[in-house]
């Protein structure tokens, strides 16, 4: 589907690249796995999938580090196409990122994936089966399944890989790390996070509160013509077809929607979740449990909970995870025994507490730590999220949040959803991606693409 001749910034772009950027190419003969080559002069070739929103925001932090030339620019909305390919003068420019991998074969070092959640997954194989270091960013992917792919895909394709949780590089989350690993709070084996964010099927009494911003709570039954800068197929790719509306395009609506996303879970835990994760060097919950209003098939809660059970590992105890969201709160904070921070991380130790955001943090209570001498630093410092993956790419030092890691985390994050949406508490077998004595499950953890798309 060519882009709309008639538009004034379409002119700008030239034939020969639009030609390229869009006609029908061979389908893509992906090489064995490699590490990318290094971009001549210390830069890297880099092409960006999804350059509008958070897709724009990557792109231009990206290339503000000096160290990218930006070779092609692909999104299913043309407008956002054409204003990043005019700021990119030279960029190929496409709306159906399979026909971009068509035409980089080894032109390209990188690629960075800023699409909606249901895609991310079917941008990102391509790029590591073609040796590519991969920005992603978060959730990973939209469900268990696509996630352990990508993470495995990464590992054997040996990249370098990066989830775009950007306060994973931030000082303060540094420091809480530090603090919860060299023993300041004693044996943590209680955590609790929540988030005050309350976008989903709500309530009868959330509604009533929240009704001059309630967004539509079912399926609609009318249908609208997509507008013609976007094609409506190519942003839906393998989730099920259903007619174009403007409650699922443009964004954030389609967050709410279980066919293209995972509601706050899988959003906001990227990044509130990611911080019990790393200070306490989780790795795959044992069981989970969620409780809320009874899901819904079409859209994801508003207000939720969620209680993970982990294990002992190597010298720390079992730890049980708490998340909240909306609505809900730990009896701690209801109770007033805490800061009322609208979102926070509360540690739990034998010897005390910790309360963080993403800014700052507290010991608690704080008259038992007047005097606590902080442990020297250990965490290095970040030069910046984007920074450290384009540095990376480079050879110069590590990413925050690989796949590795990433995967992991959003797999998790995955299973509160899954536990809420079955109701029951689910025990969970990581190697085999299967909850225990549960198939109902099997279809939340693993979906099958509409035609024509695949992993």
């Amino acid at each position: 589907m060519p882009f709309p001749p008639s538009s004034q910034s379409a002119a700008k772009i030239s034939r020969r690249r639009f030609v390229a950027g869009t006609g029908c190419l061979a389908a893509a003969s992906f090489v064995s796995p490699q590490i990318a080559r290094a971009a001549a002069n210390d830069r890297m070739k880099v092409a960006f999938i999804g350059v509008g929103g958070r897709g724009g925001s990557n792109l231009r932090s990206i290339t503000a580090t000096g160290l990218v030339d930006v070779f092609a620019v692909c999104d299913v909305d043309t407008r956002f196409a054409e204003g990043a390919a005019q700021a990119h003068a030279g960029a190929l420019v496409f709306q159906d990122f399979r026909k971009m991998y068509d035409a980089i074969g080894d032109q390209v070092d990188a690629v960075v994936v800023s699409t909606t959640e249901h895609t991310h997954a079917y941008a990102t194989m391509p790029a590591l089966q073609l040796g590519k270091h991969v920005y992603c960013e978060k959730p990973l992917a939209y469900n268990v399944y696509e996630t352990r792919r990508i993470t495995e895909a990464a590992k054997e394709a040996g990249v370098v890989t990066q989830m775009g949780t950007q306060i994973h590089a931030t000082d303060n989350y540094h420091r809480v790390v530090e603090l919860i690993q060299s023993g300041a709070i004693g044996d943590v084996r209680e955590a609790h996070v929540w988030v005050s964010r309350a976008w989903g099927l709500q309530s009868e009494a959330e509604a009533e509160a929240n009704k001059d911003r309630l967004f539509v709570d079912a399926r609609p039954t009318d249908v609208m013509t997509p507008p013609e800068h976007m094609n409506w197929d190519l942003w839906l790719g393998p989730a099920p077809e259903r007619p174009f509306h403007r409650v699922y395009f443009p964004g954030p609506n389609w967050y709410r929607w279980w066919d293209f996303a995972n509601g706050t879970m899988s959003d906001l835990g990227s990044h509130w979740n990611d911080l019990p994760y790393w200070a306490l060097e989780l790795d795959a919950p044992q069981t989970v449990e969620s409780f809320g209003i009874p899901p819904h098939p079409e859209i994801a809660p508003a207000s939720m909970k969620s209680v993970y059970q982990y294990g002992a590992r190597g010298g720390k105890p079992p730890v049980e995870l708490a998340w909240y969201q909306g609505s809900y709160k730990p009896d701690v904070w209801t109770q007033g025994e805490i800061p009322q921070w609208d979102s926070g991380v509360l540690f739990v130790g034998d010897k005390g507490m910790l309360l963080s955001d993403y800014n700052k943090h507290l010991l608690l209570p704080e008259d038992q730590f007047v005097d606590f001498q902080r442990p020297e630093p250990f965490v290095p410092d970040s030069p910046g999220h984007h920074q450290e993956w384009v540095s990376a790419c480079l050879g110069e030092g590590q990413t925050g949040s690989p796949f590795s890691y990433a995967g992991p985390l959003t797999e998790a994050n995955h299973l509160g959803n899954v536990a809420y949406r079955v109701g029951q508490k689910i025990h969970w077998d990581a190697a085999n991606m299967k909850c225990t004595g549960c198939p109902e499950a099997d279809p939340l953890i693993r979906r099958e693409p509409r035609a024509g798309w695949s992993l």
